[in-house]
């Protein structure tokens, strides 16, 4: 694809898609874990039936829009990183507050991205963030002018963002997601329960997740011991007044039983849908020139492209257990036109990054002030203390110890 076949697409085509079929790293019919969510009888995972190739089938959310959204981000900021990009972004300087453990957070990283309460408490020249030139404009940026947006986070604006601490009790701008992707398993067995009240029907893994845990110094849960906050030991009386009465495992020692989970999933093949919309691109204004408004939108189309490619290239390990592969190499890129024709187009990682630096060179030609650097804020005191608090507790407190041996 070419610069100029992009900007055509992007005037007049609905969308860019891709869908591919995937299969377990593993191999076909190896076990996928996919996100759990809490459930009724603990934690379970999303099924649902959807209608695919003219029949309803049952099917499991093995990443969500939400989640591909942060692995398209992640592989943006990669890729930008490596110089392979210019990419303009904001980052947040913890180290240089002394936090060497935070690290640099970029606005690609940040929950609500440019609307982030990380960057809304840090500061910018000695202003505090909102209350400076940058954060005022960000402030004031809507769908009708989004010129603020593309100047210092263009991915907000591809990814979707929303003022919602803004002015207004929550009543600030949004701005809709321009790509989508998402992972589903297709073909998954399951168990069906009905409510017997109600006569719901709930659908539940058939697959089954095993755990236990030996512990290797065969510390019996016999054993009496006392912890506080922090501490244990076997007497109470060397201890705070609040030290109580536990098992070893609540201190980590000792073996885990064995259990059995109803988690875990196998699925005939998964299934990876990519939409990156033209249409809603062209929702989006940067000012009356028409011109100006293509160069910008184009540019935002060729940094979605290379989101795609680069989030394919950089592999799907989305988490313990659920590594995927494509089953039959890539799926194609396909041109979606209004009346539901398709035309494939073949770009590879390298081409799509030309034709994104080709694209952010006519953007920044037509007048947008793009800094291929980051510019870098300072985290507030106020906000320095917090983590500083945030990570002291963390490290006084005791979480994720087995219950029983």
């Amino acid at each position: 694809m070419r610069l100029e076949e992009l900007k055509k697409a992007v005037q007049n085509d609905a969308a860019l898609r891709r869908r591919q079929r995937l299969q377990p790293a593993g191999g076909p019919g190896d076990k996928l874990f996919p996100p759990t969510y809490p459930g009724d009888t603990g934690p379970t995972h999303v099924f649902e039936r959807r209608r695919i190739d003219g029949e309803d089938r049952v099917c499991v959310l093995i990443d969500s829009v939400q989640s591909q959204a942060n692995r398209l981000e992640e592989a943006l900021l990669t890729a930008a990183e490596a110089d392979r990009i210019r990419l303009p972004r904001l980052v947040v300087d913890f180290p240089g507050a002394g936090l060497n453990s935070v690290g640099r957070i970029s606005v690609l990283e940040a929950p609500h991205r440019i609307f982030d309460a990380i960057l809304r408490d840090s500061e910018l020249s000695g202003k505090p963030f909102r209350d400076s030139d940058l954060g005022q404009a960000l402030r004031q940026a809507t769908p009708a002018d989004a010129t603020a947006i593309l100047q210092a986070a263009p991915t907000a604006l591809l990814f979707g963002a929303w003022n919602s601490t803004g002015e207004g009790g929550g009543l600030g701008a949004k701005f809709a997601r321009a790509i989508v992707s998402e992972v589903i398993g297709v073909d998954v067995p399951v168990e069906e329960t009905a409510d017997r009240r109600t006569g719901e029907v709930t659908l539940q893994t058939a697959g089954r997740r095993t755990g236990s845990r030996i512990d290797p110094l065969g510390i019996p849960r016999s054993i009496e011991i006392y912890k506080k906050e922090g501490d244990w030991g076997f007497d109470d009386k060397k201890l705070d007044k609040g030290a109580k009465k536990v098992r070893p495992s609540e201190v980590n020692h000792g073996n885990i039983t064995p259990s059995v989970d109803q988690l875990g999933v196998t699925c005939d093949h998964a299934l990876q849908t990519q939409v990156l919309t033209f249409a809603g691109l062209r929702r989006l204004r940067f000012g009356t020139d028409e011109a100006k408004n293509l160069a910008a939108r184009t540019w935002l189309a060729a940094l979605g492209i290379v989101a795609m490619i680069e989030g394919n290239r950089q592999g799907m390990a989305l988490r313990s257990r659920c590594d995927l592969v494509c089953e039959n190499g890539l799926g194609p890129l396909e041109l979606v036109a209004f009346d539901g024709t398709t035309r494939e187009v073949e770009i590879d990682a390298d081409a799509a990054v030309r034709l994104h630096e080709e694209a952010f060179e006519v953007a920044r030609k037509a007048g947008f002030t793009l800094a291929p650097e980051p510019v870098t804020l300072k985290p507030q005191d106020k906000l320095v203390e917090l983590v500083r608090q945030s990570r002291e507790k963390a490290l006084a407190d005791e979480a994720g110890e087995a219950d029983g041996n």
